[in-house]
This record gives structure tokens, C-alpha cells and sequence, in this order.
């Protein structure tokens, strides 16, 4: 289970990665559907995400460490990192800047990791575990800011977080120059065939990274635009 060369062949929609996206959005339905009842334990599930996010964060550097494989490439500067520390700084201090970055960053992108994930390792291996974890408390996170603790995203934000995420960009990219690593997959796609693996190379794979990201950012807050249109319906 937490071997570094065992259990690796992670396949592409097979069994255990189909059930797996199945109980996501399964979590995912029922978070929406059972809020009210869930408002009760609102502390719990707070503190069970941000302890969750935690310990997928710590123990993959921990499992890193203790088999030897720990390197600079391997510190916590990918976009689930980012997600991650923005989720646990919300869990502790409220923050709408925040939000409205988390928002965009931690729901579509952690779920399209999960549909495409970066991973060689099978289920029930540590990694495979870990991964599928991790991605879902993000966007689970994600969920529980906007049911229980009322945070909206207003429409300019889709331009000002994509800004924002592109000011971040920036350092991160001569970072990866410096230390020959690939931080927000920046340098190139993946080593695994993901998504990013159809953006071309050179030029054209950071000009696809930006049209693919903004176009993202907009299917992202198509349901936020609808569900605050019927709130404020509902209020008139």
C-alpha cells in the first residue's frame, strides 16, 4: 500500500476510477440535498474538511520523505496546494478575495484532475487514495463556504481572479526556471496523459492554458450567476 514501486498501472476509467467519481458526486449531491439537516453539524463537517486537507497534505510529503523520493520539485506549489492553503486560511478567517479565487481554482480544475488524474498508482495504493482524497475535499470545501457560510462570487470577479491567478503565475514560472521543476504545470503538461497533454507545446501550450483557463473560470460561475439570480428573485 505504500510501496514506491508496487501497484502502479493506474488505468484510465476502469473500475475503481469510475466508482471513485462516483462516490464524489455522489458526496457532492448529497452535501447539496441534506444541507438543512446537515446545518446542525456545521462544526463537524467544517472541521473534518479542514483536518482532511491537512492530512492529505502532510502525509504525501511524510510518504515522500520516509521512502526516500523527497525532492525541491515536490513542494507544495501546485494548484491543489494553493487550493488547499486558501481553504484552510478560509476555514480560520473569512475572506470574499479569498473565496472568490478558491472558487475558481478549487471546484472545476480539482474535478477535472479527478476525471484525468496524475497519477500511476492503483487503487487501494497510499497515492491513489491520497489523491482522490485530496481532490475531492477541495471542492467539497468549496461547497460547504457556499451552503453554510453564505459566500457568493460577484461576476467581475471571474476577470479580477483571473488576474490574479496569471500575477501568481508569473513568480511560479521563473521558479520553475530556476529550479527545473514544473509548478502549475507551467514548464509542460504532465508526465501522465491528462487533459493538458492536448495543449500543443511552446507558445501554443501557454496560449491554449490561458484560453482553456478563462473559458473555465466563465462554465465555473454559470451556476453561481443562476443561483444568485434566483436568490435575489426570491427576494423581490
Amino acid at each position: 500500500m505504500f510501496s514506491v514501486t508496487g501497484m502502479q498501472g493506474f488505468s484510465f476509467l476502469s473500475m475503481d476510477h469510475i466508482v471513485t467519481l462516483i462516490l464524489f458526486f455522489l458526496t457532492c449531491f448529497l452535501f447539496v440535498f441534506y444541507r438543512k439537516k446537515l446545518s446542525s453539524y456545521q462544526h463537524i463537517v467544517k472541521w473534518t474538511l479542514f483536518i482532511t486537507l491537512i492530512v492529505c497534505e502532510v502525509s504525501f510529503h511524510l510518504w515522500l520523505i520516509l521512502t526516500n523520493q523527497w525532492e525541491v520539485a515536490d513542494l507544495p506549489l501546485q494548484l491543489c496546494s494553493l487550493s488547499t492553503f486558501l481553504s484552510l486560511y478560509l476555514f480560520l478567517k473569512p475572506n470574499q478575495k479569498v473565496f472568490n479565487l478558491l472558487f475558481f481554482i478549487g471546484l472545476l480544475p480539482a474535478i477535472l484532475s479527478m476525471v484525468t488524474p496524475d497519477i500511476v498508482y492503483q487503487f487501494p495504493h497510499f497515492r491513489f487514495l491520497k489523491y482522490f482524497l485530496h481532490h475531492s475535499a477541495i471542492p467539497l470545501a468549496v461547497l460547504y463556504f457556499i451552503l453554510f457560510e453564505g459566500y457568493r462570487v460577484p461576476r467581475k470577479a471571474v476577470i479580477t481572479s483571473f488576474l490574479t491567478l496569471n500575477v501568481i503565475a508569473v513568480p511560479v514560472f521563473f521558479l520553475n526556471i530556476w529550479l527545473d521543476t514544473n509548478f502549475f504545470f507551467l514548464a509542460s503538461p504532465s508526465e501522465t496523459e491528462t487533459l493538458l497533454s492536448f495543449f500543443g507545446s511552446g507558445i501554443m501550450y501557454y496560449i491554449n492554458l490561458e484560453i482553456v483557463g478563462i473559458f473555465v473560470f466563465i462554465i465555473t460561475y454559470i451556476p453561481m450567476g443562476i443561483l444568485m439570480k434566483r436568490e435575489n428573485r426570491n427576494v423581490s
